[in-house]
Protein backbone atom coordinates (compact mmCIF):
# COMPACT_ATOMS: atom_id res chain seq x y z
CA UNK A 1 0.00 0.00 0.00
CA UNK A 2 1.33 3.19 -1.20
CA UNK A 3 1.14 5.99 1.62
CA UNK A 4 1.69 9.69 1.10
CA UNK A 5 3.77 11.03 4.00
CA UNK A 6 4.60 14.80 4.60
CA UNK A 7 8.31 15.58 5.66
CA UNK A 8 10.25 18.51 6.80
CA UNK A 9 13.57 18.97 4.32
CA UNK A 10 15.10 22.51 5.08
CA UNK A 11 12.67 24.12 6.55
CA UNK A 12 10.07 23.30 4.09
CA UNK A 13 7.36 20.67 4.07
CA UNK A 14 6.97 18.47 0.97
CA UNK A 15 5.53 15.59 0.28
CA UNK A 16 6.34 11.77 -0.80
CA UNK A 17 4.71 8.71 -1.90
CA UNK A 18 5.91 5.51 -0.15
CA UNK A 19 5.21 1.81 -0.02
CA UNK A 20 5.17 0.72 3.48
CA UNK A 21 7.79 -1.74 3.18
CA UNK A 22 10.29 1.34 1.19
CA UNK A 23 9.25 3.83 4.55
CA UNK A 24 10.30 1.20 7.00
CA UNK A 25 13.64 0.32 5.18
CA UNK A 26 14.69 4.25 4.51
CA UNK A 27 13.79 4.95 8.49
CA UNK A 28 15.97 1.59 9.46
CA UNK A 29 18.66 2.95 7.21
CA UNK A 30 18.76 6.40 8.97
CA UNK A 31 18.94 4.36 12.34
CA UNK A 32 22.28 2.39 11.00
CA UNK A 33 23.76 5.66 10.08
CA UNK A 34 22.79 7.14 12.89
CA UNK A 35 21.23 10.22 11.57
CA UNK A 36 17.47 11.45 11.77
CA UNK A 37 15.02 10.33 8.66
CA UNK A 38 14.65 13.89 7.58
CA UNK A 39 18.54 14.55 7.55
CA UNK A 40 18.82 11.22 5.35
CA UNK A 41 15.90 12.38 3.18
CA UNK A 42 17.32 15.69 2.95
CA UNK A 43 20.27 13.95 1.67
CA UNK A 44 19.13 12.16 -0.82
CA UNK A 45 16.89 15.18 -2.02
CA UNK A 46 20.30 17.37 -2.29
CA UNK A 47 22.01 14.67 -4.29
CA UNK A 48 18.99 13.36 -6.53
CA UNK A 49 18.64 14.35 -10.48
CA UNK A 50 16.31 17.12 -11.24
CA UNK A 51 14.38 14.53 -13.42
CA UNK A 52 13.81 11.75 -10.31
CA UNK A 53 10.99 12.89 -7.99
CA UNK A 54 11.69 12.30 -4.48
CA UNK A 55 9.99 9.19 -4.03
CA UNK A 56 11.84 8.00 -7.00
CA UNK A 57 14.99 8.70 -5.78
CA UNK A 58 14.45 7.29 -1.81
CA UNK A 59 13.08 3.84 -3.65
CA UNK A 60 16.54 3.78 -5.71
CA UNK A 61 18.25 4.62 -2.56
CA UNK A 62 16.76 1.69 -0.29
CA UNK A 63 17.43 -0.84 -3.92
CA UNK A 64 21.22 0.40 -4.14
CA UNK A 65 21.54 0.18 -0.39
CA UNK A 66 20.18 -3.57 -0.10
CA UNK A 67 22.34 -4.20 -3.19
CA UNK A 68 25.57 -2.92 -1.62
CA UNK A 69 24.80 -4.91 1.89
CA UNK A 70 24.16 -8.15 -0.07
CA UNK A 71 27.67 -7.79 -1.57
CA UNK A 72 30.82 -9.75 0.06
Amino acid sequence: MIRKRSVSLHGHRTSLSLEDAFFSEIHDIAGERGVSLAALLSEIDDTRAPDVNLSSAVRLFVLDHLKARSQP
